[in-house]
């Protein structure tokens, strides 16, 4: 039976704001429509915050938007200039989602939670788009999809844990958090050596 909100207690709402600010860095899109699915179809019930997902309109329109980054994600080059759009929209998007969770009763716990679902949403984000500008230098296209079909299984099964086994859901976003960090560093002397070399072959021709 899906937990009811007061049935919820303070960790299982933090590792639900911590999924949802992570997986709106990844695919905020697919967030927005599995949870308002899963709401509207008595799953699970949604926190106060979070029940307008569950509306038949916003449903329809999460549902093209998924379809539309599923596509946009599987292009080389088109998923950068993706990545580089939404940057301006899931990192907002994923404070607002994990805000909702504690919804305006508990106006602390939702700035809280708000700090943390951006936060995770900008590290998520940049370590996906940071790691997608590295392999779109390579010419063959199998690891962009396979990094892009990836990223279609984590979000679901992240929203799930955190729903089920919300202690191993905080566990693996901080996990993810600690080496999204490590990887943005790597990748960002990667692509300023990359983007040094483009510079010098410019200047040479």
């Amino acid at each position: 039976m899906a937990p009811t909100l007061p049935d919820m207690d303070t960790a299982q709402l933090l590792a639900l704001a911590a999924a949802l600010g992570w997986a709106s860095g990844l695919r905020l899109y697919l967030v927005v429509f599995l949870t308002g699915l899963a709401g509207a179809l008595g799953w699970v019930v949604l926190p106060e915050g979070l029940r307008l997902l569950q509306q038949p309109l916003l449903l329809s329109a999460s549902g093209l938007m998924v379809a539309a980054e599923f596509l946009a994600d599987k292009v080389p080059g088109i998923d950068s200039l993706w990545d580089m759009v939404h940057t301006l929209v899931r990192v907002p998007a994923g404070a607002l989602l994990a805000a909702g969770v504690f919804g305006g009763d508990h106006a602390s716990w939702a700035l809280i939670a708000a700090l943390l679902g951006g936060t995770l949403a900008a590290t998520s984000h940049l370590a996906k788009a940071s790691t997608r500008a590295a392999v779109n230098t390579s010419p063959e296209p199998f690891s962009n999809v396979a990094l892009s079909f990836a990223g279609d299984a984590a979000v679901p099964a992240l929203l799930w844990l955190a729903w089920e086994h919300p202690w191993l859901a905080l566990a693996a976003v901080a996990l993810a958090a600690l080496l999204a960090g490590l990887l943005i560093w790597r990748l960002a002397r990667f692509l300023r050596r990359l983007l040094g070399r483009w510079r010098a072959d410019s200047v040479a021709a």
